[in-house]
């Protein structure tokens, strides 16, 4: 029962909570700050019930390992590489809103609006969605910084797979709203989830 409560265990779960409050809490006031605080509802969180069961899940994996191979999760060169890519999914994602400004939005639009424009400068120039892609790599990173070899591969598919659902609906509607100019932009860069075009 002592390691659950090492300093190993306490740092690593530490920093998944702080890093989990961060990233909930900062999607929900930049979605204030671009859309107003009455356009935006506690969906701008992010946290659904499939999300919830997921980190539940990696927990679960977390202290049961720490319990019965407490060697496992002391790797620190592996914990520090996800730490280290965590922080930067967390950091391309917040760019892509920042970029994206009030055309970001937590909701796939189905109607054009008028402020609605195809941004392609800055993050949005390397790839077509790096919202998702920072997504995808901070949600991976999470599990890698907590040495949860099965999270790791189970967070990498579901994501992924959500992702690859997605990504083509969203783009059914760009294409709509934005005809040749989204067609040429999506043949010159790439989605930002691997594997997706």
């Amino acid at each position: 029962m002592t390691e659950i409560f090492s300093y190993t265990a306490c740092r690593q779960v530490l920093q998944l909570f702080l890093a989990i409050i961060f990233f909930h809490v900062s999607e929900y006031f930049l979605a204030i700050f671009f859309h107003g605080r009455s356009n935006v509802t506690l969906r701008s969180l992010l946290l659904s019930k499939t999300y919830i069961l997921a980190m539940t899940f990696a927990l679960l994996e977390y202290c049961l390992e720490v319990y019965f191979f407490p060697g496992l999760k002391e790797h620190w060169w592996i914990s520090n590489i996800g730490l280290a890519i965590l922080v930067m999914g967390e950091v391309i994602r917040k760019m892509a809103i920042i970029t994206a400004g009030q055309a970001f939005t937590h909701l796939i639009k189905i109607y054009h609006e008028e402020h609605h424009k195809l941004v392609t400068s800055g993050v949005y120039s390397f790839v077509r969605h790096p919202g998702y892609c920072g997504f995808f790599i901070w949600s991976i990173g999470t599990q890698i910084m907590m040495c949860n070899p099965i999270s790791t591969v189970a967070f990498a598919v579901v994501v992924w797979s959500f992702f690859a659902k997605r990504i083509p609906f969203e783009e059914y509607f760009l294409r709509q709203f934005f005809g040749s100019e989204y067609d040429e932009y999506a043949r010159r860069v790439p989605s930002g989830v691997p594997f997706v075009k």
